[in-house]
């Protein structure tokens, strides 16, 4: 029996070392033939903004000025002062024999001028053929024929793990080739472009490298780099990039109309917490919850209200807030979409038809704080408030009671509550009666309103 332990357990470190040899003696990927065959279509990218004049008063004595007739005074008393001009360098790559070239949004905003350097030195002028700041992608287009070209992936198939290639021209350093792997896919990152879902990579990205390409090893781009994560200004390993999917559809709208447009459900949303997610009885964290819906918008027809939990959208899983922004403004406007919210703890499917989302939203009346409180006394919740005085209906904050259920939800004086437990608040006695009906040691939504910014939390009476 002990020889036969001792001869198994040779037999395990025997096939253990020979795992692990095998796996030092693995070649590394020799990346020189796809940096070889792409680098030719890949560019160099300057963008310029022009000087502007400005007016700055010019200095004269008070008594020279008395002399001047007043109507002459303004043109003295003001001198055109030219700014310098200023540039941006970045990357980007060709799309098309025939010229169209793809880069960052970033890279070309408002610039004047735009050239574009191919890898044999000629240089040109680009046409801006469209942005799109949402994603931060912009298409280019040259005058030149029978070009290199890239191809994007209309399917990435990436894993975490696999290797990836960048080339650009980071500090201006032209045609630099960087390697690593994927260290996520579908990152949300904190930013005004959430409807990207980005590849995260630890390639060596830097600026200039805006708007280059990544590949794959087939030689495939997957994805456009966008941002890097740096406290130094230089890489340190966490690189940020456009998947290529969404690349295509925003190229084929520009191309088509010079601009993106994309579907709009008109509500807003606000992230779910596990104390939140067990108010809807749920036993993990997931949706976006509606804390507002516009008014006669694409949500209110389709009947969705104020605290419904939006689970499902277009038969696509709604995991975390960030989502539902990327698959409704993945849909063109007038689809006709279904969903799925939670309401008051049951499930319902609803239908409705997108509208064109438009640039820009109005902005909620701030609460203002009543002079007259209709309570006196500390509620439950750690609470007195009073009838809301601003354009919200609901009941407003006076004062909170140091480590209570509201102080530990958060809620501040001025907060105007709209709704709680699923009720809306029509009065202080409709608040009064449903925190009454609250049982301890259970969580509880409840929605206010601070500064015009609806939120959604939960509240818990220890």
């Amino acid at each position: 029996m002990k020889k036969f332990l001792l001869r198994t357990a040779s037999l395990f470190l025997l096939s253990v070392s020979l795992v692990v040899a095998s796996v030092e003696a693995a070649p590394l990927p020799d990346f020189s033939e796809l940096i070889e065959k792409a680098s030719p279509a890949v560019v160099k990218i300057t963008a310029v903004t022009k000087a502007k004049q400005t007016r700055q008063l010019r200095q004269m004595p008070n008594n020279q000025m008395q002399d001047i007739p007043e109507i002459f005074r303004e043109l003295l008393e003001q001198r055109q002062i030219p700014q310098r001009e200023h540039g941006s360098l970045g990357s980007g790559f060709i799309i098309s024999t025939d010229g169209y070239v793809l880069t960052n949004n970033h890279v070309v905003s408002e610039a004047d001028e735009i050239k574009v350097i191919l890898s044999d030195e000629r240089e040109f002028d680009a046409k801006l053929i469209g942005t799109d700041d949402r994603t931060d992608i912009a298409l280019l287009k040259i005058d030149a024929k029978n070009l290199p070209q890239l191809s994007l992936a209309k399917n990435e198939k990436l894993k975490v793990g696999q290797w990836v290639v960048a080339i650009g021209s980071p500090f201006g350093l032209d045609y630099s080739a960087s390697a690593g792997i994927v260290s996520a896919i579908g990152r949300n990152i904190p930013s005004d472009r959430g409807y990207v879902q980005f590849i995260q990579t630890d390639v060596a990205i830097n600026p200039g490298n805006s708007g280059g390409p990544l590949f794959n090893m087939d030689g495939e781009v997957v994805g456009i780099n966008s941002q890097i994560y740096t406290p130094s200004g230089g890489s340190v390993g966490l690189s940020f990039a456009i998947p290529s999917s969404v690349a295509i559809d925003v190229v084929s709208q520009l191309k088509d109309k010079g601009r993106v447009e994309r579907g709009w459900l008109g509500v807003v949303i606000g992230s779910v917490d596990k104390d939140l997610a067990s108010a809807y009885g749920l036993d993990k964290a997931q949706g976006a919850i509606v804390s507002e819906v516009a008014p006669k918008g694409p949500a209110e027809k389709a009947g969705v209200k104020v605290g419904d939990l939006i689970v499902k959208f277009n038969g696509q899983d709604v995991h975390s807030q960030a989502d539902l922004p990327r698959i409704v403004g993945q849909l063109a406007p007038g689809t006709k979409v279904t969903f799925d919210v939670i309401r008051k703890g049951k499930r319902e499917t609803l239908t409705g038809v997108l509208e064109k989302l438009k640039d820009g939203s109005g902005e909620t009346e701030k609460p203002s704080l009543s002079n007259e409180p209709k309570t006196t006394k500390t509620d439950a919740l750690g609470l007195t408030v009073a009838p809301a005085g601003g354009a919200e209906k609901g009941v407003q904050v006076l004062s909170v009671q140091e480590d209570s259920a509201a102080q530990r939800a958060g809620l501040q004086r001025g907060d105007v509550i709209t709704q709680l437990d699923f009720v809306e608040l029509d009065s202080v006695a409709t608040y009064t009666r449903v925190v009454g009906t609250i049982p301890k040691n259970t969580a509880k939504a409840i929605r206010f309103v601070r500064s015009g910014t609806p939120t959604f939390r939960s509240i818990t009476i220890k």
